[in-house]
């Protein structure tokens, strides 16, 4: 089958060199049974993909089962995969089949297969090996003939560096492995992608498009889509039901572009680029009006991203400490303060004893923290600018991964984000 012709069957939009490898490598084991691990942030497509792999292979006669692992409790998660017997538990009115029964021939989709515990991930390489598996409740050996699709929005090594996923069961996985690209690093197809949820929500919903203006073309472009092609789709809807029979222009697309899906995220601020072109006062003056209430929007979200900051350094800084060393935070005081020698404010702030840590005392706190060393913070903040707030996300990190010899689980603590946070940053900055 063509490419083109399997991407429009399919619904895998895009002409983007990431996305064509996907196709192509989708194309490659498509007369096999391989296991199959897709690997991508949320919203990417890894359940599109799966229903592709599936639709192409010799099991497409037969169902695809999807099962999202992370959404099932902890407690039932066997008994949703392998089935029970009447009365193994109580609820257990009658026997059951599992999911893996019920892909039987077919396919199976384990979405979020990060998220197994650990005493279901050794039933989920015995099945993968074997075929075999026990209900709960039944000492019966149970067969199943199924084709595995995995999926997860997290890194399955180094989640088996921290003791959380059996390494047997990852090499098993990992036998073909597919990485999704995010949205934004294949910006020629928003728009393709775009008109085609805009196509398909003004069929469904009886309404007519009529288009959107050039900036809003570069806005719908430049915005870094943090829920990607998921996000893309909910604004497509949006603006076809309730802006009906409207011309879009950036103002209007603005009020559908979220800007902060995660708690302290700053990867998802609009960029605000223009190309150069020939003066125009009228234009320039319009365009600058329109900039203000852009930039206005940039700012709001920024503060609330350099409040998160201040809480991952407080974060930092005082699981660092010991206890007796921590004192309360002095009163603000308003000063005029030159950012060109922000390094010079800081270390006087250290050297008058803020934060409980006297120059001659620093050595005692901690020796193997490099953000208490003086010299650290100098080289991080000289220079004719401040750093950004992503240079800062990325130095504070950095220094919670060597503060905790890389055990995310703790650095994430320290920094008083969740783990899923941290993973996505450490992508995003490419930290390993």
């Amino acid at each position: 089958m063509d490419r083109q012709v399997f991407q429009e069957k399919y619904g895998l939009t895009g002409k983007s060199d990431a996305i064509r490898q996907v196709v192509d490598k989708i194309m490659q084991i498509s007369g096999t049974d391989i296991t199959v691990l897709l690997q991508g942030e949320s919203g990417v497509g890894k359940d599109v993909t799966a229903r592709a792999i599936h639709s192409v292979s010799k099991r497409s006669k037969n169902d695809i089962v999807i099962v999202n692992c992370g959404a099932i409790p902890e407690g039932i998660i066997e008994s949703e995969l392998f089935g029970h017997e009447k009365g193994a538990f109580t609820g257990a009115h009658e026997a059951r089949k599992g999911y893996f029964e019920k892909a039987d021939g077919g396919t199976i989709f384990l979405d979020e297969i990060g998220d197994t515990p650990k005493n279901v991930q050794v039933k989920l390489l015995r099945v993968l090996e074997s075929g075999e598996f026990f209900r709960v409740g039944s000492s019966k050996m149970y067969t199943s003939d199924v084709r595995v699709i995995a999926a997860t929005n997290k890194d399955l090594w180094e989640l088996v560096r921290e003791g959380i996923f059996r390494e047997d069961l990852y090499y098993r996985l990992d036998t073909v492995k597919i990485k999704l690209p995010p949205l934004r690093d294949r910006k020629e197809d928003i728009i393709p992608i775009f008109r085609k949820f805009v196509t398909e929500f003004s069929s469904r919903y009886d309404s007519v498009f009529q288009g959107f203006s050039d900036d809003a073309r570069e806005l719908l472009i430049s915005y870094r889509w943090p829920g990607n092609v998921r996000e893309l789709k909910n604004v497509a809807e949006q603006l076809v039901v309730l802006e009906k029979s409207q011309f879009i222009d950036k103002d209007k697309l603005q009020k559908y572009l979220k800007g902060r899906q995660f708690h302290g995220s700053t990867d998802n601020l609009p960029v605000l680029s223009r190309q150069p072109q020939q003066s125009n006062p009228f234009r320039e003056k319009e365009e600058t009006s329109a900039d203000v209430g852009l930039i206005y929007k940039a700012l709001v979200d920024m503060r609330s991203d350099i409040s998160d900051l201040k809480k991952m350094l407080a974060n930092f800084l005082y699981s660092t400490m010991s206890d007796k060393s921590v004192k309360a935070l002095p009163a603000a005081v308003d000063r005029n303060i030159d950012p060109n020698e922000i390094s010079v404010h800081i270390n006087e702030y250290f050297d008058e004893g803020n934060l409980g840590i006297r120059s001659e005392e620093r050595a005692r706190v901690d020796p193997t923290v490099e953000i208490n060393d003086p010299d650290d913070i100098e080289s991080f903040f000289t220079g004719n600018r401040i750093p950004s707030i992503e240079e800062a996300e990325k130095f504070l990190i950095g220094q919670a991964l060597k503060r905790f010899e890389g055990n995310r689980r703790k650095a994430s603590e320290a920094l008083g984000v969740s783990e899923r946070t941290l993973y996505r940053k450490l992508d995003q900055y490419e930290l390993q």
